[in-house]
């Protein structure tokens, strides 16, 4: 079973950063932690070293320990493979972690004790480039995206990009990689899908197979994983043949959260931009942005959005849902990008900046966290199905309709120690129930 079976530590091949030194310090590992994100732009990791010396030659010739013999002072490289701890688990296998810091350490007459914090390659090729260069408008988002981690994060991992429908121009403003790529990704807006209305709102991340640049609606619409996820807590039955599917425990962290809701807007927005060419403010007609406009229009992890909120006063029966409770204001992009003045805006910050708050904020209507079996086959990202029992008086429970059903996952760990190996996951969805055909 994948929670209980440990995982074969095959590789853990630490590299000087000049290159002259390497050592294999996986009998040494006593723990290993892997995280991904769909917040983080860059994967990363964390082992905890035990060594008793004897480890390396130091600068004097003498065989000494890890920590002060390598020695270790961060930007060395570390080469990881983890085999799989059952048949359906490939394990992990990375070449370009570095190690960016070195925390806890314990040092005594015979034994050292440390944590190296690894983060991916690109991530220290963000801090040392700045994007610099102006984007025309004409050109789309997602292209923008691709040039921006080809040329300036000099990387060939981004294996996974969603087409945006809409050209923004910018420029870069000597601002990080990381910086410009999560700001495009509140502008984008994907192409219309499956009959939906497509709605504005991109998560760009990495996972263990490269960079990622997605929709949420494309996320939503990914099939879910094969195997269904069924709440069993403390299953170590290993002739179970479902076993490595359980749900170990859970807990619901959130479940709306009303006054946060009002104050980002949204479910409701008043929005007003300035045309500084014509000084004309936003027609009265395009300034309200409702949620509940959206019912039934765009793609939802379980039923369709069902705004139901309590009305403003015993004296007034108009709900929460219907008076906006935020109010944006802004100028218009006109021209700024362009050698002459243009009449033409530079996107729509009216509709995108609304669609975007309403998307990002309805996603996370609910967060649960889990702990499963280890699957290492699992990435930031993934749709997970979710079963969980009805609490009544019945012997034989049945499932809980309401909040049973899909799941996105928002971010995973990972761990692996000599007690064996297991996932914990933070999961996320905009609506109660199943998910209507």
């Amino acid at each position: 079973m994948a929670a209980v079976d440990k995982s074969l530590y095959e590789k853990f091949i630490i590299e000087s950063v000049n290159r002259a030194k390497s050592a294999d310090i996986s009998a040494g590992v006593v723990g290993f932690s892997y995280y991904e994100d769909v917040f983080s732009p860059m994967i990363t990791a964390r082992v905890v070293v035990a060594n008793t010396g004897n480890a390396i030659e130091g600068e004097d010739g003498k065989i000494q320990s890890l920590y002060n013999g390598f020695p270790l002072r961060g930007g060395e490289r570390m080469q990881i493979k983890i085999a799989g701890n059952s048949q359906d688990n490939d394990g992990l296998e990375f070449n370009d972690f570095y190690v960016g810091s070195i925390t806890d350490v314990m040092i005594d007459s015979g034994r050292e004790l440390f944590t190296l914090n690894l983060i991916s390659r690109e991530a220290i090729t963000n801090e040392t480039i700045r994007v610099g260069k102006k984007f025309p408008s004409s050109q789309k988002i997602s292209d923008s995206v691709g040039d921006i981690c080809k040329n300036y994060l000099s990387s060939d991992k981004l294996y996974d990009v969603d087409e945006t429908q809409n050209p923004y121009g910018f420029y870069g403003n000597m601002r990080k990689p990381f910086t410009v790529l999560t700001m495009l990704a509140s502008k984008s807006v994907p192409g219309n899908v499956s009959g939906k209305d497509a709605t504005a709102g991109y998560f760009f991340f990495e996972t263990k197979e490269g960079f990622r640049f997605k929709s949420i609606d494309s996320l939503i619409r990914t099939p879910p994983y094969p195997e269904k996820y069924v709440y069993a807590p403390g299953i170590i039955d290993t002739d179970d043949t479902t076993k490595d599917f359980k749900i170990l425990e859970f807990k619901t962290t959130r479940n709306q959260n009303l006054i946060e809701n009002l104050e980002r807007g949204a479910y409701c927005s008043n929005r007003t931009y300035l045309n500084p060419l014509t000084f004309e403010y936003t027609p009265t007609t395009q300034k309200v942005f409702k949620l509940e406009d959206y019912s039934g229009k765009i793609e939802n992890l379980g039923e369709d959005i069902d705004v139901v909120l309590p009305s403003l006063s015993a004296n007034d029966n108009r709900t929460l849902a219907s008076v906006p409770s935020r109010y944006i204001c802004g100028i218009l992009d006109i021209g700024t990008t362009d050698t002459k003045v243009s009449q033409e805006g530079n996107a729509d910050p009216a509709k995108i900046h609304s669609q975007a708050m309403m998307r990002y904020n309805t996603l996370f209507t609910q967060i649960l966290t889990m702990t499963i079996p280890l699957n290492t086959n699992l990435m930031a990202g993934d749709i997970l199905n979710c079963e969980f029992p009805r609490i009544d008086q019945q012997e034989r429970k049945e499932p809980d309709e309401v909040q049973s059903g899909l799941y996105l996952v928002k971010k995973l760990t990972h761990f692996f120690d000599s007690k064996g190996s297991y996932t914990k996951i933070q999961l996320v969805r905009d609506t109660n129930g199943r998910k209507s055909k």
